[in-house]
């Protein structure tokens, strides 16, 4: 059953907003994700769903987008001078396509990828918004395992072996 520290093996169909709509990632047919449960690396409200699940499990659910990757935050959304893209006095047009998704760095050094959104001669719009931010998902699921999570991987915070990390 999922729990707590157990190590979670589904497959998902991601869908943008209800049942009906088209498929926005999916597992079926390649490997499934693993995850370690109440780890803090899925949605939250994702793991109240499939709380108590257990192998060969099915269900269906919604999220709405304030409690998936929140609502678009339009401080997030940029205007950078030009020069910050240059490479060594040359600007790489290639790289700042509308719609190009950039990795970029804050002041502090985190990482952070921004998509271009426009630009011009001396200002790129970047957004730095999660690509999924304003938008309901819908998942439908299918719980492939559930094992306990090793002492390494509670350690860790993260799998092992197959479907997880590899070191």
């Amino acid at each position: 059953m999922i729990t707590k520290n157990k190590v979670v093996s589904l497959h998902y169909i991601l869908k943008e907003g209800t049942k009906e709509a088209n498929i926005i990632e999916e597992t079926t047919g390649q490997d499934p994700m693993v995850f370690l449960y109440g780890a803090g690396q899925m949605i939250p409200k994702f793991e109240t769903e499939i709380s108590g699940k257990t192998k060969g499990d099915k269900a269906e659910f919604g999220i709405n987008a304030a409690d998936a990757y929140g609502e678009i935050d339009e401080k997030a959304v940029l205007t950078l001078p030009v020069d910050v893209f240059k490479s060594e006095g040359a600007l790489d047009l290639e790289m700042l396509k509308v719609g190009n998704v950039l990795p970029m760095q804050d002041a502090e050094g985190n990482r952070m990828d921004g998509i271009v959104k426009d630009v011009n001669e001396t200002e790129v719009k970047m957004d730095f918004n999660h690509p999924m931010a304003g938008k309901d998902l819908y998942f439908e699921i299918e719980i492939i395992g559930v094992r306990d999570a090793s002492k390494e991987e509670l350690e860790h915070g993260h799998v092992h072996g197959e479907g997880g990390v590899q070191h």
